[in-house]
Formats: C-alpha cells, structure tokens, sequence
C-alpha cells in the first residue's frame, strides 16, 4: 500500500496543509497546528512560507 501526502481542506483550518500533516502521520490535528505555531513563532516567519508552498503544491483530497 502506498501512501501519498495529500491536503484536508475538509478538516483544515486555512489550506488543510496541518490537516494533511496529521492525516499522514496519524497524529492530532491539534498537535500539528500548536507544533506549527511554535515554529512559526521561534522560526521568524520561515515555517509560513513553507506552509503557503506545501498548500499551493500538494494535492487536496478530493
């Protein structure tokens, strides 16, 4: 079985880019968004510009 990243705009928030993180690695949506917040938070911005990347590249669940 292959398994493929794909966005949850369903579940998402803005993008479905933390949705599809959680989905993928069977973690809690919840964890993911605070995790990204961290990171955006300590990593001056970068983390959101691979947010906005990973949303306009990946494929959304349809």
């Amino acid at each position: 079985m292959s398994r493929q990243f794909l966005l949850n705009k369903s579940a998402g928030k803005i993008m479905g880019v933390c949705a599809g993180i959680a989905d993928y690695f069977g973690w809690d949506v919840t964890l993911v968004r605070i995790a990204f917040v961290l990171a955006a938070v300590c990593g001056v911005g970068s983390p959101v510009l691979i947010y906005l990347l990973i949303g306009l590249i990946a494929n959304s669940i349809r």
